[in-house]
C-alpha cells in the first residue's frame, strides 16, 4: 500500500517530509505530490491531474489530503487504485463549491473567532501563520517552512468539477488544538457533509509537522 500525500495551500510537498520518514521507517511507501499552486492558470483540474499521475504508478493507494487538499482528493479518489481517502484538518467541499465560496458557506470566520475568544485570543485578529498554524510546530521545523510558497487565486475562483462524493471509504482526522479550523467546526462539517465523525488527535492544523509519529501510527491503524 502506498500513501499518496496531497499538501494544502501552497502545494508544498515538504509539509509531508516528517510523515514520509515515519511511514518509511515502518516499511511503507509514501509519496508527497507537489501541486502547481503558484501557477495562475492552474486550478483543481490541474491539481487532480498531478495527483492522478502519481496514483497511476501504484496498484494500491491511500490518499491523504491536508486542508485545501480535500478539494483535490475527491476528484482522484474514484481511481481504481484508491482504497481509502483520509482527510486531515480538511476543507470538505460540497459538490460544485469552489474553495473561495467555502469560507462563507461553512461559517468558518465565526467559528474561528469564537474559538479564539474562548482561548483568550483576539477574535478579530487577522490570520498569523505563527499563531494560527505553527504554534505547536517545533521551532526548527517551522523555520524551514513558515515562508513556503504562496497559493495563486486561481484555485479559489475557478469552477469545481466535483459532482458527487466518490464511492470510496472516507475518514477524517482533526487536530484537537487546531486554531484555524477549530475541532468543533470540523466535527460539524464532517458530519453534515460526509456523515463521518472525525478522529481527533492532539495538535494543531499542521499535524504532519507537530505529530508525525502519532499521525503515522493513526494512518496505519486506519488501514489495518
Amino acid at each position: 500500500m502506498t500513501y499518496v500525500l496531497i499538501p494544502g495551500a501552497g502545494g508544498d510537498p515538504r509539509y509531508w517530509d516528517l510523515l514520509v520518514d515515519e511511514l518509511h521507517a515502518r516499511g511503507h511507501d509514501a509519496v508527497a505530490v507537489p501541486l502547481p499552486a503558484a501557477d495562475p492558470d492552474a486550478a483543481l483540474p490541474e491539481y487532480a491531474a498531478a495527483v492522478r499521475a502519481v496514483v497511476d504508478t501504484h496498484p494500491e493507494v491511500v490518499l491523504v489530503a491536508q486542508s485545501l487538499g480535500a478539494f483535490t482528493a475527491p476528484l482522484v479518489a474514484a481511481h481504481p487504485a484508491v482504497r481509502l481517502l483520509v482527510l486531515l484538518n480538511p476543507m470538505i467541499p460540497a459538490p460544485g463549491e469552489t474553495p473561495g465560496d467555502w469560507w462563507t458557506a461553512t461559517g468558518h470566520a465565526e467559528a474561528r473567532a469564537a474559538y479564539a475568544a474562548a482561548q483568550g485570543r483576539d477574535p478579530h485578529a487577522g490570520v498569523d501563520l505563527a499563531v494560527d498554524f505553527f504554534h505547536d510546530v517545533p521551532a526548527d521545523v517551522a523555520a524551514r517552512l513558515i515562508d513556503g510558497p504562496q497559493e495563486s487565486d486561481a484555485v479559489f475562483v475557478h469552477p469545481n468539477p466535483l459532482r458527487r462524493w466518490p464511492d470510496v471509504p472516507t475518514r477524517v482526522i482533526s487536530g484537537r488544538d487546531d486554531r484555524f479550523f477549530p475541532a468543533d467546526f470540523q466535527r460539524r462539517l464532517a458530519v453534515d457533509r460526509l456523515g463521518v465523525h472525525p478522529q481527533e488527535l492532539p495538535g494543531g492544523h499542521l499535524l504532519a509537522l507537530s505529530q508525525p509519529r502519532l499521525l503515522a501510527e493513526t494512518l496505519l491503524n486506519l488501514t489495518g
